[in-house]
């Protein structure tokens, strides 16, 4: 249930339904609607509606008068999509930061604590998995120095949190593999080793997201 805030009733039931999906709370393909979603935030089905349509112009879901409104699943190409970009935005980021010991020190302090959370959260709390292991990402991108990267790696973040939530949900394994990866990219980090980063994500990203390597531009033979 939502509670009273000074937000608008619209735009608390579009943060709460955009968290659903970006936890599976609510699963691609499920079709919901607008008296099941009022019913639920305690509010009228005109700020449901306002909310339906701005997830629609983001994407997140598809609109069918009468019947009510489809969540988009997450598709092969966008998954594809947004492992290239990744791999491309922290590879860069990497090879930045290697040069300069200085950044090196202060990333791998950062990475180590952001380690230390992700050990003691409880892998069955999804949506503070995702979170925390977005941010470990996001840290490397940033450490980059270039904010135009940065910045467009930071739009990449709803997207990830969705499809690591997802993996997480298809095989419960993953979550053991996600934070055993992070600690093999953040020695690599520490060594400057920015070829064994580069092996090591691609690996990664291909293994949680359960993508054929070889497919991918930067894949390791």
């Amino acid at each position: 249930m939502l509670h009273a805030t000074s937000e608008s009733a619209a735009e608390r039931v579009y943060v709460e339904v955009k968290e659903q999906i970006l936890t599976n709370a609510i699963a691609g393909g499920e079709l919901i609607s607008e008296g099941e979603i009022a019913a639920k935030c305690s509010v009228s089905r005109t700020p449901v509606r306002e909310a339906f349509l701005r997830l629609e112009t983001e994407g997140w879901m598809r609109l069918y008068p009468k019947r009510g409104a489809l969540v988009v699943p997450i598709g092969e190409r966008e998954i594809r999509d947004v492992v290239d970009a990744r791999l491309l935005l922290e590879r860069h980021a990497v090879r930045a930061v290697v040069g300069r010991p200085g950044a090196v020190a202060g990333l791998v302090r950062s990475l180590r604590a952001n380690l230390d959370a992700h050990r003691r959260s409880d892998a069955s709390d999804i949506r503070e998995f995702s979170r925390i292991d977005a941010e470990f990402h996001q840290l490397i991108a940033a450490a980059g120095d270039n904010a135009l990267l940065s910045g467009f790696y930071t739009t990449l973040g709803e997207r990830h949190r969705r499809m690591t939530t997802a993996s997480v949900h298809r095989d419960a394994g993953v979550a053991a593999r996600i934070l055993d990866d992070h600690r093999a990219l953040l020695g690599a980090i520490e060594s400057a080793d920015a070829e064994r980063f580069d092996t090591l994500l691609a690996g990664h990203l291909f293994a949680v997201h359960d993508l054929p390597g070889h497919d991918l531009p930067g894949a390791p033979a």
